[in-house]
């Protein structure tokens, strides 16, 4: 239920909760300590390990706020080797697992690209009879009425009149020209919102607000641009769950012009990294230091179970708050330690 209002259920997607993810196969480069002893670890860190085993370690409501953005299954090369089932249980036992860790009034937010896309042999292909690139102009329409007014013809003789190649009358008659992914499976497309708040009510976290972060077009991410009315891809959501509780409403984190210009604005224009050269997805720092300045006070414990390169950890760490970090590659969280010392 979203808003007051019964929402459906989502075709072909599981909703998901902590005792579905048991069974699960998992590497792990360097856990700290037992899964089962919840330890009382000392911030200002980051780990190696899978961030479902390290998050039941860390203490019972100490977190201000979570900020992460999960593998958005696209193909990227960590998570060329996760089906799309083993990716929601990734993800929804990660939110789950931070229900018990999130203090009361805290906040979980989550960046992710809202749109998933992935092959799917079940979807019929997207056919598009492309006008700008055909080398003839010559039309099916075109054909079938010359083959009215010549009954007797075939199709060298048809061409012939339209002045066109059989082959480009065969391809018109059986719409060989239409193009839609002759040796490829089709392309399903996925909304990741709803997943993300179904898999936050089963943990006891409710959706409190959304931001679009609105990036520069990324063409690389849209080959189709120019062969489809698609858009281009340029922009991203962060949502932001809560636990119940009491939160601490304290305007004076940014100033009166910060707030008017984006802290009470649903729409941030940030433009992306210069260069993925540290992490396949880097977000800017920019984004961090926005979401970490209004949902979490000075002092107070920033954590990323998907660390990275470090951006969420090191901007934590510039603004005066405690930090954690976790990644499963210990290439990134040998990155992210340095970034963050030097931060």
């Amino acid at each position: 239920m979203i808003g007051g209002v019964q929402t459906p259920p989502i075709q072909g997607i599981k909703t998901r909760n902590r005792s579905n993810n048991q069974g699960l196969s998992r590497q792990h480069e360097e856990v700290q300590g037992s899964r089962k002893a919840k330890a009382n670890l000392p911030f200002n860190r980051i780990v190696t390990g899978d961030a479902r085993d390290v998050l039941p370690q860390i203490p019972d409501s100490s977190v201000d706020l979570s900020f992460w953005s999960p593998p958005y299954y696209v193909g990227k090369s960590y998570e060329r080797n996760l089906t799309f089932e083993e990716w929601q249980d990734m993800v929804c036992a990660v939110i789950a697992g931070h229900a018990r860790i999130i203090k009361p009034g805290g906040f979980l937010a989550i960046n992710i690209g809202d749109i998933l896309c992935f092959p799917d042999k079940s979807i019929p292909r997207f056919r598009a009879d492309n006008m700008r690139h055909k080398k003839n102009p010559v039309t099916r329409k075109q054909i079938l009425e010359t083959m009215t007014v010549y009954p007797d013809y075939n199709r060298k003789e048809i061409g012939a009149v339209l002045g066109c190649s059989e082959q480009t009358v065969q391809r018109r008659l059986e719409h060989n020209n239409v193009r839609g992914g002759k040796r490829q499976t089709q392309t399903k497309l996925l909304l990741t919102g709803c997943m993300v708040v179904e898999w936050g009510e089963a943990a006891g976290l409710y959706l409190y607000d959304q931001r679009i972060w609105h990036k520069d077009p990324c063409w690389m991410n849209s080959r189709w641009h120019s062969n489809s009315y698609r858009s281009v891809d340029e922009f991203e959501h962060i949502y932001v769950l809560h636990r119940p509780g009491i939160v601490t409403y304290d305007r004076a984190r940014i100033d009166d012009h910060e707030w008017s210009s984006w802290g009470s604005r649903g729409i941030w224009q940030i433009r992306s990294v210069a260069r993925n050269n540290r992490h396949e997805a880097e977000f800017p720092e920019e984004l961090a230091s926005r979401v970490i300045r209004l949902f979490s006070p000075e002092g107070g414990v920033v954590i990323d179970p998907f660390v990275g390169s470090g951006t969420t950890t090191a901007v934590a760490k510039k603004l005066n708050r405690q930090w954690y970090g976790i990644d499963s590659d210990p290439k990134y969280t040998a990155m992210a330690r340095l970034r963050t010392d030097a931060a």
